[in-house]
């Protein structure tokens, strides 16, 4: 068999093998020793995935987000070094997963990932810093259109989106203030801005000078006759 023939038999056996396999088989086609073109590895979309985010999930794309639940946060927007796990549909029955490497807008994001588009024929291949668009009705990114390279442009399927996984523990990304701060941030009832009140020291209010008091020679007859006694 010659060269050029056993190249594309081992391409093809690349296709279908593991993440592994597959690339020691097109590096073998691509090092046959014959003259033809070198090919670079063929490479799936979760080891890529993997590699570049972290996050250490393994087995089928469309089993990320599932797997994720309990050890990763999650959530719907997108955030630099955050997994988009796309859902299986249509003839990707698999899923796929790309790593955000950069916002662009708030419907924009750059994103790298391995085996999307078949570059100089073949799939396989990495990607880095593609548009991937928002076109979810509600803008919660549960639909994107993604760069395609065989058109230089966005392909115009919407490609459905489990969500982000992002390489933090649960509860961590955006989490909440703490009850305790938001307890003393909230605003305060009306009855407890009362209580409150009750307990702050209330100010001293001077006390009013009183009118000497007249004494009546009935309350007290022997002031008067002393009293009598002094003006003569």
């Amino acid at each position: 068999m010659t060269g050029r023939y056993l190249g594309g038999a081992l391409i093809a056996l690349a296709a279908v093998a593991t993440p592994v396999a597959a690339m020691a088989l097109a590096n073998l086609a691509g090092s046959s020793g014959t003259g033809g073109m070198s090919y670079p590895p063929y490479l799936q979309c979760v080891p890529y995935a993997r590699q570049v985010t972290g996050v250490r999930i393994f087995g089928d794309a469309h089993t990320w987000w599932g797997q994720a639940e309990g050890r990763y946060a999650k959530g719907s927007r997108p955030k630099v070094g955050a997994v988009m796990s796309f859902r299986a549909s249509g003839s990707s029955h698999l899923g796929h997963v790309a790593a955000v490497s950069r916002i662009v807008d708030s419907r924009t994001v750059l994103i790298s990932h391995s085996n999307w588009s078949p570059i100089n024929g073949r799939r396989g291949q990495i990607e880095k810093n593609v548009r991937a668009v928002d076109v979810s009705p509600g803008n919660d990114w549960s639909e994107v259109r993604v760069w395609y390279a065989p058109i230089k442009a966005l392909g115009g399927r919407h490609w459905p989106l489990n969500g982000f996984i992002y390489n933090e523990k649960p509860g961590k990304r955006g989490s909440a203030t703490p009850a305790r701060l938001a307890k003393a941030d909230a605003p305060e009832t009306e009855a407890g801005t009362k209580r409150a009140a009750e307990r702050l020291p209330q100010p001293t209010r001077a006390k009013a000078k009183q009118p000497a008091r007249r004494i009546s020679p009935e309350s007290d007859p022997i002031g008067a006759i002393i009293a009598g006694s002094r003006r003569r």
